[in-house]
C-alpha cells in the first residue's frame, strides 16, 4: 500500500476499517455470487500489496486527475478516500460517469482507466446486506471512495467471471446491467482504437 498520512489517527483507522470491510464483506464466498466472493480479486490484491490508498481533503479532484493521468501499474487499484465528497450520491456517481466518458474520449493521457465509486448514502447492495449488517465501523466520519483501475484488466476479468455465473444475480438489476454494458462498450472502443493504431503504425 502507498500511504501518506496527513491526519494519522483518522487515516490509520480508515485503513483498518477498509481492511476489515474487505475481509468480511468482499472476500468471503457469497451464495448471491454463485458462491464466489463479492470481489473475487480483493484478497490477493491486499496480500500482494497491490492496493494504493490516497486521502482527499480538498474540494477539487486534482488528486483523481493526477492518478488517472499517471496510473501506476505496480498496483491493481488505487483507492481515493474522499473526505470532502458531494453529499448527493446521484451527483457523485454522475460525475464519475462523465469522467469515464472523458477518459475514453482521450481527454487524459491514459485511456485505459476505469472509475467506480462508493458513496455513504448509496442505497446499498442487497446481495451483501446480510454480512454487512453487523459490521462495526471504526470511525465516525463519513467518506466516499473512488476506485481507479485498468479498464482492460477489469473487463477481461469480468468476462471470465461471467462464464462462471458471477453476474447472474444482476440480471434483473437495470442500473447494474447498464453500468456493465457501458464499461464493456468503453473497453471495446479502447481495444478497437489500440488495434487501429497498431495497423497504422
Amino acid at each position: 500500500m502507498q500511504l501518506e498520512f496527513l491526519e494519522p489517527t483518522l487515516e490509520r483507522n480508515i485503513v483498518k476499517e477498509l481492511l476489515q470491510w474487505s475481509k468480511k464483506v468482499l472476500e468471503e464466498n457469497n451464495p448471491s455470487f454463485n458462491d464466489m466472493p463479492a470481489c473475487p480479486f480483493a484478497q490477493k490484491a491486499w496480500q500482494e500489496g497491490k492496493v494504493s490508498i490516497f486521502f482527499k481533503y480538498e474540494n477539487s479532484y486534482q488528486c483523481l486527475y493526477s492518478i488517472v493521468s499517471c496510473f501506476d501499474d505496480g498496483f491493481d487499484v488505487a483507492i481515493i478516500i474522499d473526505l470532502n465528497f458531494d453529499k448527493d450520491p446521484e451527483s457523485f456517481h454522475d460525475y464519475l460517469h462523465e469522467m469515464n466518458k472523458a477518459i475514453s474520449q482521450g481527454m487524459f493521457i491514459d485511456r485505459d482507466v476505469w472509475l467506480m465509486g462508493f458513496h455513504p448514502n448509496d442505497d446499498g447492495n442487497e446481495f451483501v446486506a446480510d454480512v454487512a449488517s453487523d459490521f462495526e465501523a471504526l470511525v465516525d466520519q463519513e467518506y466516499a471512495m473512488i476506485f481507479v483501475q485498468r479498464l482492460s484488466k477489469l473487463q477481461e476479468s469480468a468476462d471470465k467471471l461471467a462464464k462462471r455465473g458471477y453476474y447472474q444475480i444482476y440480471e434483473q438489476d437495470y442500473n447494474a446491467r447498464e453500468l456493465f454494458e457501458h464499461r464493456s462498450n468503453l473497453y471495446r472502443r479502447l481495444k478497437n482504437g489500440n488495434e487501429t493504431q497498431k495497423e497504422n503504425g
